[in-house]
């Protein structure tokens, strides 16, 4: 669990944009991360794609919290 830990924190300090911003974030994703993304843990750039590319998979609130990331770092990339 420290591992995960680790790892969502990781994903807050900036390994990955926008992803898992607060609490709340980290606690619709957590689960997900156990259950599809374990074997990543804990690089959080291999976390952030293997949610990505789990998006299916995805309970409904940490699909939220991908969403949400998306659109950040589109909305960024969009300003160049």
């Amino acid at each position: 669990m420290k591992s995960a830990s680790f790892a969502l924190l990781a994903l807050i300090a900036g390994a990955t944009p926008a992803l898992a911003e607060s609490r709340a974030d980290r606690a619709a994703c957590t689960p997900d991360v156990m259950r599809l993304c374990a074997s990543q843990i804990p690089n959080a750039t291999a976390i952030a794609a293997c949610l990505r590319k789990q998006r299916p998979n995805l309970s409904p609130g940490c699909g939220l919290v991908m969403d949400q990331s998306d659109r950040s770092v589109r909305t960024v990339s969009n300003r160049r």
